[in-house]
């Protein structure tokens, strides 16, 4: 019974799901992807693919979103090893790494805004395409910031960990 109920929602929801999405997008690839799966989806309803058929391909989806989660859960993985390695190092500049990456962000955004500043303030000609320049740099930044509000929360982060459960269990009984 169990497998029955497998065979009717899981692949063909998610076929179902994916044929609306694809179709929503205005291209001839995706509306020919989308009317694939509708077909799909009308064999299915109409009996085409036995059942056994539809638990060979839930087994497979199975199989492929766990080999995809255990990709991710090594990748994770390899990350907090060497955010470990970092905390557990006894070289100053390992650990300070965090703190050096975040004062060289603050200092070259401010050296960038302060030059920025200038040109408006005192070269008003040049202003519009030192703004326009700006832009391009906006990708940069996002990577830059992003990488620097990780360190920020994982530092956060440890700082919790380092910190002693009683400590907090002795001050809400106060």
């Amino acid at each position: 019974m169990l497998e029955t109920i497998l065979a009717k929602v899981g692949l063909p929801v998610l076929i179902n799901i994916v044929a609306e999405a694809l179709g929503q997008v205005n291209t001839p690839v995706t509306k020919g992807a989308s009317a694939a799966l509708k077909q799909v989806d009308d064999a299915l309803k109409q009996g085409q693919i036995s059942a056994r058929d539809m638990r060979e391909a839930n087994r497979h989806v199975e199989e492929i979103a766990r080999m995809e989660s255990e990709e991710i859960r090594a990748s994770i993985e390899s990350v907090n090893q060497s955010l470990r390695a970092e905390i557990a190092s006894q070289d100053v500049y390992v650990r300070r790494m965090r703190p050096t990456f975040g004062y060289l962000m603050a200092v070259s955004w401010a050296a960038q805004m302060l030059g920025l500043a200038y040109v408006i303030i005192f070269d008003t000609a040049k202003a519009g395409a030192v703004i326009a320049s700006m832009g391009s740099l906006s990708a940069i930044w996002a990577v830059g910031l992003s990488v620097l509000g990780i360190y920020v929360y994982k530092r956060s982060e440890d700082k919790k960990l380092s910190i002693p459960e009683t400590i907090f269990w002795n001050k809400s009984r106060e």
